[in-house]
């Protein structure tokens, strides 16, 4: 299903764009259940729990299998300007 399907929800939408965005950049994008720091350098894990107190991050940015980043993902229509 493409990014513009009316079938996704805003959010959905979102992280298929995010999804190619990230592949396109050079990061190898996984689902937590799939988590394999290993792959590349650059690894993006969907849906990760962070740790204890810190919730959830709809994608956490490992390099050289360290953890450097965290995205959270927003419609457009919640976003601040």
């Amino acid at each position: 299903m493409s990014e513009t399907s009316p079938q996704l929800a805003a959010e959905q939408r979102a992280r298929v764009l995010i999804d190619s965005q990230l592949s396109a950049a050079g990061w190898t994008v996984q689902d937590r259940a799939a988590m394999n720091l290993f792959a590349g350098p650059g690894v993006a894990v969907r849906e990760t729990i962070m740790a204890k107190g810190h919730g959830q991050a709809d994608y956490l940015l490992y390099v050289g299998k360290r953890a450097v980043g965290v995205t959270e993902v927003f419609s457009p229509a919640s976003a601040v300007e």
